[in-house]
């Protein structure tokens, strides 16, 4: 029913002819533009399928030998993927850094999608690499301020990149750290630097052992990537406890010492500009401070808060980014652009040049190509959607916004706070905070009890949370996610939290207690509250 004819006629057809104003996809495509938010509360998670069944319908590994009319695909792809995908638009949706996206990136994405731009070469994307570079200053401008001059000298020079534009933070992360590898171990008298010798020449010529990262333990697991692909060694990621959520400047800097009289060498150390368990900022002023005492590169991992730089009531939360040496910034957390916008920028322009690379056909010496200073070669025009968001919001109205949500997540904090069956354990710094659902009286014996006895009881508390997180997902009314981590109060050993990100401009204050309750709901309902709600002082069976 679904096939079509196998003839150049039809081809041609497909790339040249639109669908008739009747047919499906003509329709899915009105009705998109029409109502996003019907259209999602209409088709996505409105059939309660595991996802075992889901993938048996993605289960045939051979490519199908006829051509299908794209209004039977279309409705395939109802069917199979648009009913069972997950409504991160909804308001209740608060688990993850995807939140719902504004009505605009809709018909802007079919322009992006339309023109087909490569940002690897000026010869395909003439107009989307100056505005690829516009972005990556804007920016720049707003974490590192520098004068009207530098950007008129270095945003379009041939010379320079004031920062690479990626496919998300992980890649950022990556670009960033692989360019302080370059810049560390380049080409001195007698060593042509790693970039082309590699790493044990370089190793052999500096005289040092390994090449090592330090973060906190709630750095984010691209930076074990990074150290991986760099080839340094998943060994050399120096990741300090962190029992108050941040790294510490002063235990920092011993580690880092120690490190190199063992005769190695720091690279880099990473602040982290809102952690994603968390929300937490690293104390970003002290640890430039330290990466200037061990000669290293400092680098901030903003990928989620960095958009808090553009409220002029919260920035001084990220205080000291401006003095990093490369920032990460994920347009598609906080700045409500689609996935795949992530940005690394460089303070020093000429910072991008330790990764050049050219090649005849393409990325030749002296050009404005991007594809010289990026890790990533053919890339979409994804500066686009950014560059328009920028434009449709400016800096007020993203103000309003991250006000907004950190804002919400503290009333959410003290909605937690005021619920006798409910633990705050990690208050909002940005729109980020954890807490777990533990019976009043069990609160007051955790308090009490030895560290061996407590130990046994968050065990337990562990396993109520998990189950009502996953009863909760299954419900489908709301999601929250869950991590385990090191809190304050429980330093002995991690426990299992719900986690909430409050970035959706449409949750509002009764989406937040309607979660709430459900979860206080489902934990009573469960056989374990009643056995919790019995210990005592006493140890637990």
């Amino acid at each position: 029913m679904g096939e079509a004819q196998v003839s150049l006629e039809h081809l041609f057809r497909v790339f040249t002819k639109p669908e008739h104003k009747d047919s499906k996809l003509a329709q899915i495509e009105q009705h998109l533009s029409d109502n996003i938010l019907d259209f999602l509360s209409q088709h996505v998670v409105t059939k309660k399928t595991s996802l075992e069944e889901v993938e048996k319908d993605f289960a045939n590994a051979k490519v199908p030998e006829s051509p299908e009319f794209v209004s039977t695909h279309a409705e395939t792809l109802l069917d199979k993927l648009v009913a069972h995908s997950v409504n991160t638009y909804s308001p209740t949706f608060i688990g993850h850094m995807t939140s719902a996206l504004p009505y605009f990136h809709l018909p802007l994405s079919k322009l992006m999608v339309g023109l087909n731009q490569n940002l690897v070469k000026i010869e395909t994307s003439k107009a989307f690499t100056p505005l690829e570079r516009q972005v990556l200053g804007m920016l720049h401008n707003l974490v590192y301020d520098r004068s009207e001059a530098f950007y008129e000298q270095h945003l379009h020079s041939a010379q320079h990149a004031l920062g690479a534009f990626c496919s998300g933070g992980t890649i950022a992360n990556i670009t960033a750290l692989w360019v302080a590898r370059n810049k560390l171990l380049g080409p001195q008298p007698g060593f042509a630097g790693v970039a082309k010798a590699g790493l044990a020449a370089a190793y052999r010529f500096h005289n040092i052992n390994h090449l090592g990262v330090m973060c906190s333990k709630r750095g984010h697991y691209s930076l074990s990537k990074a150290v991986d692909a760099l080839g340094l060694g998943r060994e050399q990621l120096i990741a300090l406890p962190a029992p108050q959520q941040t790294l510490d400047p002063e235990k920092a800097l011993r580690a880092g010492k120690r490190y190199q009289e063992e005769g190695n060498k720091l690279l880099a150390i990473v602040g982290v500009g809102g952690t994603t368990e968390t929300g937490h900022v690293d104390p970003l002023d002290e640890l430039a401070d330290v990466a200037e005492q061990l000669g290293c590169w400092f680098h901030v991992d903003a990928a989620w808060g960095g958009a808090t730089l553009f409220s002029s009531q919260y920035r001084d939360r990220l205080k000291g980014i401006e003095r990093a040496d490369s920032v990460t910034i994920d347009a598609h957390k906080q700045m409500y652009v689609p996935m795949g916008a992530g940005m690394a920028l460089f303070k020093d322009p000429e910072n991008a040049n330790a990764v050049r690379h050219h090649a005849q056909y393409i990325l030749r010496a002296g050009s404005k190509d991007l594809g010289a200073t990026t890790l990533e070669g053919s890339r979409n025009g994804m500066a686009m959607m950014v560059y328009s968001a920028l434009h449709i919001f400016g800096r007020r109205g993203y103000e309003l916004l991250i006000d907004r949500s950190i804002q919400k997540a503290k009333a959410f904090a003290d909605m937690i706070d005021k619920h006798p069956d409910f633990e705050l354990t990690t208050s909002p710094t940005l729109s980020l905070l954890t807490y777990r659902v533990c019976p009043q009286a069990l609160q007051h014996t955790l308090k009490q009890v030895d560290d061996s006895t407590r130990d046994k009881i968050n065990e337990k508390i562990d396993t109520l949370v998990v189950s009502v997180q996953k009863q909760q997902r299954e419900a489908g009314k709301s999601f929250v996610s869950r991590t385990r981590l090191e809190a304050p109060d429980y330093p002995t050993k991690c426990i299992t939290v719900f986690r909430v990100v409050l970035a959706n401009p449409l949750t509002s204050h009764n989406d937040l207690a309607a979660i709430l309750s459900e979860q206080h709901q489902i934990a009573t309902r469960t056989p374990l509250w009643g056995s919790l709600s019995k210990l005592t002082t006493q140890s637990p069976a």
